[in-house]
């Protein structure tokens, strides 16, 4: 875990958060409270970045299958190097996944503490308007094939 760490330090420039085992898993040979994986959360400006590196590299083509129907959407590399980071051979080479969630300005309403509510459907973000963004944010192709 600790060189996925670093690979993600280095992406994002953050300080990445582990998570852990709920259960022992015997087939998986994981035991609880050990640390199975490492992620980060990034916004604005940087978040942007560092997606446009990772559809760089899956050459700006999606499937559709990638978009879920409340608007988010996700897709995996393989390699990480492919994202412009030094290989080093101490580290490895190890695949990623990128989780996209679109909301609009006002989404916090749902899920504030105090006097939460429900989204009305026009404000939420529909599959067609998470694809219509992609391809006109980024000139993205998608296909109705996996690659």
């Amino acid at each position: 875990i600790n060189a996925e760490y670093g690979v993600l330090e280095q992406l994002s420039g953050q300080e990445p958060c582990f998570s852990k085992a709920r259960f022992t898993v015997r087939s998986f040979g994981i035991r609880r409270n050990e640390k199975i994986s490492c992620w980060r959360t990034v916004r604005g400006a940087k978040a942007e970045e560092i997606l446009d590196r990772g559809l760089k590299v899956k050459e700006y083509e999606l499937w559709k299958g990638c978009f879920s129907e409340e608007g988010n959407f996700g897709f995996g590399i393989d390699e990480h190097i492919d994202l412009g980071i030094k290989y080093d051979p101490s580290i490895g080479i190890y695949g990623m996944d990128f989780y996209v969630v679109l909301g609009r300005p006002g989404y916090r309403v749902r899920y504030r503490r105090a006097r939460n509510s429900r989204i009305g459907t026009k404000h939420k973000v529909s599959k067609e308007e998470a694809q219509k963004w992609f391809q006109t944010k980024f000139d993205g192709i998608l296909t109705n094939k996996k690659n």
